[in-house]
C-alpha cells in the first residue's frame, strides 16, 4: 500500500517528531538562513541554551541532516553545515513559515 494514502505513516511520524522537537525548527531555520557557527546559531534564536543547541545539532548529525566540520586553524573553527538532505527541508520550512504568517497569531506578552 502507498504510504502517502495511509492515515499513519511511520516515516512521516519520525520526520515530524525530529523536526518538531523543542527548538529543532528554529535551529533548522537559522541554518537554512546561513548560520553555521555554534555561537551564531545560538545568538539568532532568543532563549536557546548551549545545552539544547548541542543536543539538536547532535540529533541532526545522527540523522544526516547536518555535518560537523572542524577546520585546522588556531583557534580551531567548527562549522555545522547542512547536508543535501538538510537543504531538502527548505521547501517544508518555507511552507510552514508561510502557513504561520497566515494563521498563527502573535504571542501575547504576559501581563505584569
Amino acid at each position: 500500500m502507498d504510504r502517502n494514502t495511509e492515515a499513519f505513516c511511520p516515516l512521516f511520524h519520525h520526520a515530524v517528531e525530529l523536526i518538531g522537537r523543542r527548538w529543532s525548527g528554529a535551529v533548522l531555520r537559522a541554518m537554512l538562513h546561513g548560520k553555521t557557527r555554534f555561537r551564531d546559531i545560538r545568538e539568532a534564536i532568543p532563549g536557546l541554551s548551549d545545552k539544547m543547541l548541542a543536543e539538536r545539532l547532535h540529533e541532526f548529525q545522527a540523522e544526516g541532516i547536518v555535518e560537523r566540520r572542524v577546520h585546522d586553524e588556531t583557534p580551531v573553527r567548527i562549522d555545522y553545515v547542512l547536508t543535501a538532505k538538510g537543504h531538502e527541508l527548505q521547501t517544508a520550512v518555507d511552507a510552514l513559515s508561510d502557513w504561520a504568517e497566515t494563521w498563527v497569531a502573535e504571542p501575547v506578552p504576559p501581563a505584569g
